[in-house]
Protein backbone atom coordinates (compact mmCIF):
# COMPACT_ATOMS: atom_id res chain seq x y z
CA UNK A 1 0.00 0.00 0.00
CA UNK A 2 1.69 3.33 -1.16
CA UNK A 3 1.91 6.41 1.17
CA UNK A 4 -0.87 8.20 2.63
CA UNK A 5 -1.05 11.92 1.86
CA UNK A 6 -2.98 14.08 3.88
CA UNK A 7 -5.30 16.71 1.68
CA UNK A 8 -4.40 19.95 1.93
CA UNK A 9 -7.15 22.36 3.14
CA UNK A 10 -8.50 24.40 0.90
CA UNK A 11 -7.55 28.12 1.33
CA UNK A 12 -10.10 30.99 1.18
CA UNK A 13 -9.48 34.11 1.34
CA UNK A 14 -12.13 37.15 2.33
CA UNK A 15 -12.21 40.52 1.72
CA UNK A 16 -14.39 42.28 4.50
CA UNK A 17 -13.43 39.41 7.50
CA UNK A 18 -14.38 42.08 10.54
CA UNK A 19 -17.91 42.75 9.42
CA UNK A 20 -21.36 40.98 10.59
CA UNK A 21 -21.11 38.37 7.48
CA UNK A 22 -17.45 37.77 7.23
CA UNK A 23 -17.03 36.51 11.38
CA UNK A 24 -19.97 34.17 10.33
CA UNK A 25 -18.15 32.90 7.28
CA UNK A 26 -14.68 32.54 9.22
CA UNK A 27 -16.45 30.15 11.81
CA UNK A 28 -18.38 28.42 8.87
CA UNK A 29 -15.46 27.77 6.87
CA UNK A 30 -13.30 26.44 9.86
CA UNK A 31 -15.60 24.23 10.56
CA UNK A 32 -15.60 22.69 7.07
CA UNK A 33 -11.71 22.41 7.89
CA UNK A 34 -10.54 25.27 5.33
CA UNK A 35 -7.95 27.44 6.15
CA UNK A 36 -8.81 30.90 6.30
CA UNK A 37 -7.11 34.04 5.42
CA UNK A 38 -9.18 37.36 6.05
CA UNK A 39 -7.97 40.64 4.93
CA UNK A 40 -8.80 43.73 7.15
CA UNK A 41 -7.76 47.52 6.50
CA UNK A 42 -4.66 49.03 8.15
CA UNK A 43 -6.70 51.80 10.86
CA UNK A 44 -5.89 53.44 14.52
CA UNK A 45 -8.26 51.47 16.36
CA UNK A 46 -8.19 47.27 15.79
CA UNK A 47 -12.03 46.37 14.62
CA UNK A 48 -11.70 43.01 15.06
CA UNK A 49 -14.35 42.53 18.09
CA UNK A 50 -16.53 40.13 15.72
CA UNK A 51 -13.64 37.99 15.20
CA UNK A 52 -11.65 38.29 18.33
CA UNK A 53 -13.17 35.34 19.76
CA UNK A 54 -12.46 32.91 16.76
CA UNK A 55 -8.39 33.28 17.90
CA UNK A 56 -9.49 32.34 21.36
CA UNK A 57 -11.79 29.90 20.93
CA UNK A 58 -11.30 25.75 21.51
CA UNK A 59 -13.52 25.11 18.43
CA UNK A 60 -10.36 26.36 16.40
CA UNK A 61 -7.17 26.03 17.84
CA UNK A 62 -5.84 24.20 14.68
CA UNK A 63 -4.56 28.11 13.81
CA UNK A 64 -6.11 27.77 10.42
CA UNK A 65 -6.98 31.60 10.39
CA UNK A 66 -4.67 34.53 9.70
CA UNK A 67 -5.49 38.33 9.18
CA UNK A 68 -3.73 40.11 6.09
CA UNK A 69 -3.59 43.98 5.67
CA UNK A 70 -5.28 45.09 2.57
CA UNK A 71 -7.82 47.73 1.18
CA UNK A 72 -10.08 47.33 -1.61
CA UNK A 73 -9.39 50.80 -2.76
CA UNK A 74 -5.55 49.93 -2.91
CA UNK A 75 -4.87 47.53 -6.23
CA UNK A 76 -1.35 46.64 -5.47
CA UNK A 77 -2.47 45.52 -1.82
CA UNK A 78 -5.10 43.50 -3.70
CA UNK A 79 -2.90 42.04 -6.00
CA UNK A 80 0.00 41.16 -3.69
CA UNK A 81 -2.23 39.42 -1.51
CA UNK A 82 -4.10 37.38 -3.96
CA UNK A 83 -0.35 36.43 -5.28
CA UNK A 84 0.72 35.53 -2.06
CA UNK A 85 -2.22 33.30 -1.03
CA UNK A 86 -3.22 32.25 -4.48
CA UNK A 87 -6.77 30.77 -2.94
CA UNK A 88 -8.91 28.16 -3.89
CA UNK A 89 -11.80 30.28 -2.87
CA UNK A 90 -12.35 34.42 -2.58
CA UNK A 91 -15.28 36.07 -0.64
CA UNK A 92 -15.64 39.69 -1.45
CA UNK A 93 -17.64 41.02 1.04
CA UNK A 94 -16.03 44.16 1.43
CA UNK A 95 -18.11 47.69 0.93
CA UNK A 96 -19.34 50.79 2.51
CA UNK A 97 -22.39 48.56 3.10
CA UNK A 98 -24.69 51.58 4.75
CA UNK A 99 -26.98 52.55 2.47
CA UNK A 100 -27.84 56.15 3.70
CA UNK A 101 -24.71 56.74 3.94
CA UNK A 102 -23.81 56.40 0.07
CA UNK A 103 -25.23 59.49 -0.15
CA UNK A 104 -23.03 61.39 2.59
CA UNK A 105 -19.89 59.87 0.71
CA UNK A 106 -20.85 58.39 -2.69
CA UNK A 107 -17.19 58.89 -3.84
CA UNK A 108 -15.66 56.49 -1.21
CA UNK A 109 -18.76 54.33 -1.49
CA UNK A 110 -18.55 53.98 -5.51
CA UNK A 111 -14.55 53.17 -4.89
CA UNK A 112 -14.80 50.66 -2.33
CA UNK A 113 -18.02 48.81 -3.10
CA UNK A 114 -18.14 49.04 -7.30
CA UNK A 115 -14.03 49.35 -8.07
CA UNK A 116 -13.19 46.96 -5.31
CA UNK A 117 -14.51 43.97 -7.03
CA UNK A 118 -13.52 45.16 -10.18
CA UNK A 119 -9.93 45.19 -8.65
CA UNK A 120 -10.27 41.85 -7.21
CA UNK A 121 -11.32 40.43 -11.10
CA UNK A 122 -8.64 41.88 -12.21
CA UNK A 123 -5.79 40.97 -10.04
CA UNK A 124 -7.34 36.98 -10.47
CA UNK A 125 -7.37 37.76 -14.45
CA UNK A 126 -3.97 39.23 -14.70
CA UNK A 127 -2.35 36.12 -12.06
CA UNK A 128 -3.71 33.75 -14.49
CA UNK A 129 -5.58 32.31 -10.85
CA UNK A 130 -8.32 30.35 -13.67
CA UNK A 131 -8.69 27.37 -10.71
CA UNK A 132 -9.46 29.87 -8.41
CA UNK A 133 -13.10 30.61 -7.29
CA UNK A 134 -14.81 34.49 -7.04
CA UNK A 135 -17.69 35.21 -5.06
CA UNK A 136 -19.35 38.76 -5.03
CA UNK A 137 -21.90 39.95 -2.64
CA UNK A 138 -24.33 41.59 -4.36
CA UNK A 139 -27.73 43.03 -2.49
CA UNK A 140 -31.27 43.49 -2.99
CA UNK A 141 -30.81 47.21 -3.19
CA UNK A 142 -29.89 46.89 -6.64
CA UNK A 143 -33.57 46.22 -6.74
CA UNK A 144 -34.65 49.13 -5.67
CA UNK A 145 -37.65 51.13 -6.73
CA UNK A 146 -40.11 48.28 -8.17
CA UNK A 147 -43.49 49.31 -9.83
CA UNK A 148 -45.33 46.52 -8.28
CA UNK A 149 -45.40 44.40 -4.72
CA UNK A 150 -44.23 41.64 -6.04
CA UNK A 151 -41.18 39.29 -5.10
CA UNK A 152 -37.63 39.58 -6.95
CA UNK A 153 -35.65 36.88 -8.52
CA UNK A 154 -32.71 36.28 -10.44
CA UNK A 155 -34.60 38.25 -13.42
CA UNK A 156 -36.11 41.35 -12.01
CA UNK A 157 -35.14 44.52 -13.82
CA UNK A 158 -32.17 46.51 -11.41
CA UNK A 159 -33.52 49.90 -10.80
CA UNK A 160 -31.10 51.05 -7.54
CA UNK A 161 -32.13 54.28 -5.66
CA UNK A 162 -28.64 55.03 -3.72
CA UNK A 163 -24.87 55.12 -4.47
CA UNK A 164 -24.60 51.87 -2.90
CA UNK A 165 -27.01 50.32 -5.04
CA UNK A 166 -25.69 51.41 -8.06
CA UNK A 167 -22.45 50.56 -6.82
CA UNK A 168 -23.45 47.17 -6.30
CA UNK A 169 -24.83 46.79 -10.12
CA UNK A 170 -21.40 47.89 -11.13
CA UNK A 171 -19.90 44.94 -9.09
CA UNK A 172 -22.51 42.80 -9.92
CA UNK A 173 -22.18 43.34 -13.69
CA UNK A 174 -18.50 42.94 -13.68
CA UNK A 175 -18.42 40.15 -11.99
CA UNK A 176 -20.39 38.49 -14.95
CA UNK A 177 -18.46 40.07 -17.13
CA UNK A 178 -14.87 38.17 -16.00
CA UNK A 179 -17.02 34.99 -15.65
CA UNK A 180 -18.27 35.40 -19.51
CA UNK A 181 -15.39 36.99 -20.83
CA UNK A 182 -12.27 35.52 -19.40
CA UNK A 183 -14.12 32.18 -18.00
CA UNK A 184 -13.30 33.10 -14.13
CA UNK A 185 -15.54 31.22 -11.76
CA UNK A 186 -17.24 34.00 -10.78
CA UNK A 187 -20.88 34.45 -8.87
CA UNK A 188 -23.26 36.58 -7.36
CA UNK A 189 -25.53 36.30 -4.30
CA UNK A 190 -28.18 38.43 -4.23
CA UNK A 191 -28.62 38.68 -0.10
CA UNK A 192 -31.64 40.46 0.91
CA UNK A 193 -31.57 42.06 4.33
CA UNK A 194 -29.79 39.90 7.22
CA UNK A 195 -29.06 40.77 10.35
CA UNK A 196 -27.82 39.25 13.49
CA UNK A 197 -26.57 40.32 16.79
CA UNK A 198 -23.26 41.09 14.86
CA UNK A 199 -24.89 44.20 12.92
CA UNK A 200 -23.43 47.27 13.35
CA UNK A 201 -25.61 49.54 15.39
CA UNK A 202 -25.99 52.20 12.49
CA UNK A 203 -28.68 49.60 10.83
CA UNK A 204 -32.22 49.98 11.81
CA UNK A 205 -32.76 46.56 13.28
CA UNK A 206 -29.97 46.78 15.51
CA UNK A 207 -30.94 49.63 16.17
CA UNK A 208 -34.07 49.13 17.40
CA UNK A 209 -33.45 45.57 18.99
CA UNK A 210 -30.85 47.84 21.12
CA UNK A 211 -32.49 51.39 21.50
CA UNK A 212 -35.66 49.19 23.09
CA UNK A 213 -33.75 47.07 25.24
CA UNK A 214 -32.21 50.31 26.68
CA UNK A 215 -35.70 52.08 26.85
CA UNK A 216 -36.95 48.98 29.18
CA UNK A 217 -33.88 48.73 31.55
CA UNK A 218 -34.07 52.49 31.70
CA UNK A 219 -30.84 53.48 30.02
CA UNK A 220 -32.15 55.25 27.53
CA UNK A 221 -35.49 57.65 26.82
CA UNK A 222 -36.27 58.16 23.41
CA UNK A 223 -35.56 55.65 20.13
CA UNK A 224 -35.50 58.45 17.08
CA UNK A 225 -36.13 56.56 13.62
CA UNK A 226 -36.42 57.27 10.05
CA UNK A 227 -38.95 55.65 7.55
CA UNK A 228 -41.27 52.92 9.50
CA UNK A 229 -42.97 52.19 6.42
CA UNK A 230 -40.39 50.71 4.84
CA UNK A 231 -41.01 47.26 3.92
CA UNK A 232 -38.07 45.02 4.05
CA UNK A 233 -37.40 40.44 3.60
CA UNK A 234 -35.41 40.25 6.88
CA UNK A 235 -33.07 36.65 7.38
CA UNK A 236 -30.16 35.78 9.77
CA UNK A 237 -26.68 36.43 8.53
CA UNK A 238 -25.76 33.06 9.96
CA UNK A 239 -28.10 31.42 7.08
CA UNK A 240 -26.80 33.72 4.55
CA UNK A 241 -22.86 32.72 4.81
CA UNK A 242 -23.91 28.93 4.41
CA UNK A 243 -25.81 30.09 0.97
CA UNK A 244 -22.50 32.03 -0.33
CA UNK A 245 -20.34 28.67 0.47
CA UNK A 246 -23.12 26.68 -1.29
CA UNK A 247 -22.92 28.73 -4.59
CA UNK A 248 -19.25 28.26 -4.59
CA UNK A 249 -19.31 24.55 -4.42
CA UNK A 250 -21.86 24.52 -7.24
CA UNK A 251 -20.84 22.85 -10.80
CA UNK A 252 -20.78 26.28 -12.46
CA UNK A 253 -20.66 29.97 -12.14
CA UNK A 254 -24.12 31.53 -11.87
CA UNK A 255 -26.36 33.81 -9.77
CA UNK A 256 -28.45 33.40 -7.15
CA UNK A 257 -31.34 35.31 -5.00
CA UNK A 258 -30.64 34.55 -1.40
CA UNK A 259 -33.60 35.67 0.68
CA UNK A 260 -36.71 34.30 3.03
CA UNK A 261 -39.65 35.28 0.99
CA UNK A 262 -41.34 37.00 3.95
CA UNK A 263 -41.58 40.56 4.12
CA UNK A 264 -42.57 42.79 7.38
CA UNK A 265 -42.24 46.71 7.69
CA UNK A 266 -40.28 48.30 9.70
CA UNK A 267 -42.91 49.64 11.79
CA UNK A 268 -43.92 45.47 12.71
CA UNK A 269 -40.50 44.84 13.42
CA UNK A 270 -40.73 47.62 15.80
CA UNK A 271 -43.89 46.20 17.18
CA UNK A 272 -42.45 42.63 17.84
CA UNK A 273 -39.66 43.60 19.40
CA UNK A 274 -41.49 45.85 21.68
CA UNK A 275 -43.73 42.73 22.72
CA UNK A 276 -40.94 40.28 23.29
CA UNK A 277 -39.57 42.74 25.97
CA UNK A 278 -43.49 43.43 27.08
CA UNK A 279 -43.35 47.06 26.38
CA UNK A 280 -47.14 48.20 25.42
CA UNK A 281 -46.16 49.97 22.83
CA UNK A 282 -49.38 52.23 20.89
CA UNK A 283 -49.21 54.57 18.17
CA UNK A 284 -50.45 57.83 18.15
CA UNK A 285 -50.58 60.67 15.20
CA UNK A 286 -49.22 60.58 11.48
CA UNK A 287 -46.09 61.29 9.14
CA UNK A 288 -43.26 63.45 10.57
CA UNK A 289 -44.92 63.65 13.64
CA UNK A 290 -45.87 60.12 14.25
CA UNK A 291 -44.82 58.56 17.73
CA UNK A 292 -45.00 55.33 19.78
CA UNK A 293 -45.52 56.03 23.21
CA UNK A 294 -45.09 53.36 26.08
CA UNK A 295 -48.77 53.11 27.11
CA UNK A 296 -47.69 52.15 30.76
CA UNK A 297 -45.96 55.01 31.80
CA UNK A 298 -47.36 57.17 28.77
CA UNK A 299 -43.89 58.38 27.58
CA UNK A 300 -42.82 59.17 24.17
CA UNK A 301 -40.17 56.11 23.60
CA UNK A 302 -40.27 56.60 19.93
CA UNK A 303 -39.97 59.90 17.11
CA UNK A 304 -39.41 59.78 13.69
CA UNK A 305 -36.20 62.26 12.59
CA UNK A 306 -36.32 63.42 8.95
CA UNK A 307 -32.48 62.90 9.40
CA UNK A 308 -32.56 59.34 8.96
CA UNK A 309 -34.88 59.26 6.05
CA UNK A 310 -33.38 58.59 2.47
CA UNK A 311 -32.99 60.96 -0.70
CA UNK A 312 -34.29 57.88 -2.73
CA UNK A 313 -36.15 55.72 -1.03
CA UNK A 314 -36.88 52.17 -1.64
CA UNK A 315 -40.78 51.16 -0.21
CA UNK A 316 -40.70 47.58 -0.48
CA UNK A 317 -38.27 44.65 -0.77
CA UNK A 318 -38.98 40.94 -0.99
CA UNK A 319 -36.73 38.10 -2.71
CA UNK A 320 -37.89 34.70 -4.04
CA UNK A 321 -35.30 32.25 -3.37
CA UNK A 322 -36.75 29.65 -4.87
CA UNK A 323 -33.74 29.02 -7.76
CA UNK A 324 -31.80 28.32 -4.94
CA UNK A 325 -34.25 26.41 -3.03
CA UNK A 326 -33.96 23.71 -6.02
CA UNK A 327 -30.69 24.14 -7.04
CA UNK A 328 -28.68 24.95 -4.07
CA UNK A 329 -30.64 22.92 -1.49
CA UNK A 330 -30.94 26.34 0.63
CA UNK A 331 -33.21 27.56 2.49
CA UNK A 332 -33.66 29.69 5.56
CA UNK A 333 -33.38 27.91 8.99
CA UNK A 334 -34.21 31.14 11.53
CA UNK A 335 -37.79 32.96 10.92
CA UNK A 336 -38.73 36.94 12.26
CA UNK A 337 -39.42 35.56 15.68
CA UNK A 338 -36.02 33.42 16.34
CA UNK A 339 -33.87 36.10 14.49
CA UNK A 340 -35.71 38.97 16.64
CA UNK A 341 -35.13 36.46 20.17
CA UNK A 342 -31.52 36.37 19.51
CA UNK A 343 -30.70 40.06 18.89
CA UNK A 344 -32.53 40.58 21.93
CA UNK A 345 -31.07 38.15 24.19
CA UNK A 346 -27.81 39.33 22.97
CA UNK A 347 -28.85 43.12 23.83
CA UNK A 348 -29.82 42.31 27.20
CA UNK A 349 -26.84 39.68 28.44
CA UNK A 350 -24.52 42.60 27.42
CA UNK A 351 -26.07 44.56 30.04
CA UNK A 352 -26.30 41.99 32.57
Amino acid sequence: MGLKVKKKNKVALIFGVTGQDGSYLVEFLLKKNYTVYGIKRRSSSANTQRIDHIFDSIDFKNNNFFIEYGDVTDSSSIFNVINNIKPDEIYNLSAQSHVRVSFDIPEYTANSTALGALRILEAIKSLKLYKTKFYQASSSEMFGKQKTNKSQNENTKFHPMSIYGVSKVFAHNTTILYREAYGIFACNGILFNHESPRRGPNFVTKKIAQGLVRIKLKKQKVLRLGNLYAIRDWGHAKDYVESMWKIMQFKKPDDWVIATNYEISVKKFINLCAKKLKIDLVWKNKGIKEVGVDKSTNQIIIKIDKKYFRPGEVDYLKGNYTKARKQLNWKPKYNINSLIDEMIKSELDFHE
